[in-house]
């Protein structure tokens, strides 16, 4: 056998193994894990011939948090096999369960792995002794980890039979429709075996052949970014499904990712292996910064503290190594900035490319920047190559007409965009969220920048919004360069460029918005709630809504309830976080952190904190009631409590109202009134 075959997996795979089915009913997943004997294989064929009838609810939206939970990150060894799924709703697995159940597949419905771009996710899954996950559709960053790391993944329900029947399938069937570099690594059995007959000459992507055509300002940016020949970049053109590998402007990761990328790029290239030209890489510590002040007995008897800080530590020993700009912790309190808020106000440029361990990367699209989550085998990749695999993604457009009402904000507009049914039915997965409309010229950036960050939670690729001179004028001031460089890399879709879709959405008919527990998709107007919704705790923070226009609004509503002579309800937490340093002292210089303070809020030093389950505002139980600004709110995402997605405009007067409401009595008469919104 010569050492070319022996990287690339057989033709045909026979799956030996029991079949778990991830049920709507958690209850069919018990009996699944509990099952002894006999009865596995009656409860499995029973299972079985419910599929192939259509009679089956799956279980959709599985997030990577269900698959393996924050606190499970602490790993990156062969101990997350211990626990996959124990994130899942209903609590509907424990430890050990799956790897012990002999399982060699699962199957699931819509939307698996939405969420976190975590490759500990999929990495559970292998370990745990999966091999082929089934799902009706898979989210692009898991199914892409998936690849890298060698499991196979389909949308096929018909192999289930096949599979009970012992046939072996070919490995063609997970490779149709596949692009060409995808297909390659699926037949290596992962990146990095497909990256090492890569270098060594003996496989190479096909070269492109797309002539000259309109392109949108993604795929533009991708053809200048396109890696050739060694020492020549960029092609003439480019169209979605175009597999290619393009080079990387900036790099980044953070201390969940960054020691398990360390290990991959180590375990494919040696101890010594180092980092292609470390100034356009960062690290950052961000996200387990506040950890130590909620994390309960029972995980710090696990030693899982001294594991989070240990993910620190590995990071800045690695940084110092390899020359790489490390944001660390602040000496006042909480980390110099979360990644995404450093990125857009210090890094990315217009027309670039950035890549970044973590699904919120495509916040940076604000900028006119193609800016995508990846997971860590490919920043392994990255780090030493510079370039990362891209099949070029189809193009969705939104044009936003009209103006939006003062008391509605981008987050609204987004939670808008994701409860219809183009993205509920996954549509979304893995296209580009292309924003434009004459409004947005009244946006500021922050705001924007919503709309381009939680184009992830559609399943899409990334966000991106073309620059203009609002854009210009938030580079320059913001790290005082010229403009006439900064303008070089402006980008825009030409005007016959084709699009998957095109929506129109009337600004002036969306009012402010929630999306109720389980996903971010579940949007509705606050007016539609069925009940009144008492609040425990409210959030405004993460790098979604920890910005400074976002501080902008909390500050707004909380001056007007103190002028009201109202404070945060009795009973009602208000916590109040910050994105970087230098929004905090923005706040600061707009005299916002006493209002803040008066109006009864707890203010939080940098960091990514609660959205992770990782600082304070997570909840602390499952009868917690949360709303928040922040992106997502699938289980298990901030704790165990429901959580509510809302604006900074609804999550500060729902504090100070004890529960979700719409902002309008707390702000000022004549905005509201100016946009038609009945004051009654």
């Amino acid at each position: 056998m010569t050492e070319e075959n022996f990287l690339k997996r057989p033709d045909r795979i026979c799956f030996k193994g029991r079949i778990l089915f991830l049920t709507e009913d958690t209850s069919l997943i018990r009996q699944q894990l509990e099952a002894q004997g006999d009865e596995r294989e009656q409860i499995e064929a029973q299972l079985a011939a419910r599929l192939a009838n259509d009679d089956l609810p799956l279980m959709s939206n599985i997030s990577t948090d269900e698959i393996t939970p924050g606190w499970v990150c602490f790993y990156y060894d062969e101990t997350l096999g211990q626990y996959v799924y124990v994130g899942m709703r209903d609590g509907a697995v424990k430890k050990d369960e799956v790897k012990q159940g002999g399982f060699a597949v699962v199957v699931s419905g819509l939307s698996k792995g939405c969420g976190s771009s975590r490759e500990t996710a999929p990495y559970a899954e292998k370990w745990a002794g999966i091999q082929l996950v089934i799902a009706k559709s898979i989210e692009k960053i898991y199914g892409q980890n998936s690849q890298n790391i060698g499991l196979l993944t389909s949308d096929d329900f018909g192999l289930v039979q096949r599979i009970r029947n012992g046939e072996e399938i070919s490995l063609s069937e997970f490779t149709d429709g596949l692009d060409p570099i995808a297909q390659a690594i699926v037949e290596h059995g992962g990146l990095f075996n497909y990256n090492k007959a890569r270098l060594a000459g003996r496989v190479s992507p096909p070269p492109l052949q797309t002539k000259a055509r309109p392109m949108t300002i993604v795929e533009k940016i991708i053809a200048r970014h396109a890696f050739v020949t060694a020492g020549k970049i960029g092609v003439e053109a480019v169209k979605p499904g175009d597999a290619l590998f393009a080079v990387a402007d900036v790099r980044f990761s953070h201390e969940y990712v960054t020691p398990m990328a360390e290990s991959l790029l180590k375990q494919a290239l040696g101890p010594d292996a180092r980092v292609t030209e470390p100034e356009s890489v960062f690290a950052f510590r961000d996200h387990l910064t506040f950890l130590g002040r909620v994390m309960s007995q029972k995980h710090r008897d696990m030693g899982l503290l001294e594991r989070a800080e240990g993910l620190a530590t590995t990071q800045e020993d690695f940084t110092t190594r390899q020359g790489i700009r490390l944001y660390g912790e602040n000496p006042d309190g909480g980390s110099e900035a979360i990644c995404h808020n450093a990125v857009v106000e210090d890094l990315a440029l217009p027309g670039q490319i950035v890549i970044g361990t973590d699904s919120h990367t495509c916040m940076a699209g604000v900028l006119g920047c193609f800016a995508f989550g990846v997971g860590s085998t490919d920043m392994a990749n990255a780090w030493y190559a510079k370039d990362i695999r891209i099949r070029v993604p189809e193009t969705v457009r939104y044009v936003l007409k009209g103006r939006k009402r003062a008391d509605v904000a981008a987050k609204d507009v987004m939670l808008y965009i994701l409860a219809s049914e183009y993205m509920k039915t996954s549509k979304g997965i893995g296209k580009v969220l292309e924003f434009a409309g004459e409004d947005l010229k009244n946006w500021p950036m922050d705001e924007r920048a919503t709309l381009t960050n939680m184009s992830v939670e559609a399943g899409g690729t990334t966000g991106i919004i073309e620059p203009d001179e609002v854009t210009l004028d938030y580079i320059v001031k913001m790290r005082d360069l010229d403009r006439d460089e900064v303008r070089r890399g402006f980008t825009f879709s030409d005007p016959e460029a084709e699009y998957a879709a095109v929506f129109e959405i009337n600004l002036d008919e969306i009012r402010p918005m929630v999306a109720t527990p389980g996903d971010p998709r579940n949007g509705i107007p606050i007016d539609q709630l069925q009940q009144e919704v008492r609040i425990d705790a409210a959030y405004g923070g993460s790098c979604t809504g920890g910005k400074m226009a976002d501080m902008d609004m909390y500050a707004e509503v909380l001056q007007n309830a103190l002028d009201q002579g109202k404070r945060v309800a009795p009973g009602v937490h208000l916590y109040l976080q910050f994105g970087s340093q230098k929004i905090k002292q923005y706040a600061r210089d707009r005299g916002y952190i006493e209002i803040f303070e008066r109006a009864g809020a707890e203010l939080i030093d940098p960091s990514c904190g609660a959205c992770i389950n990782a600082g304070p505002g997570a909840s602390p139980s499952a009868e917690t009631v949360t709303v928040s600004a922040q992106n997502r709110n699938f289980p298990g995402r901030s704790g165990p409590g429901k959580l509510y997605l809302a604006s900074p405009y609804v999550v500060a007067a729902s504090a100070i109202a004890g529960k979700i409401v719409e902002p309008r009595g707390f702000l000022l008469p004549k905005e509201l009134e100016s946009v038609g919104v009945d004051l009654v």
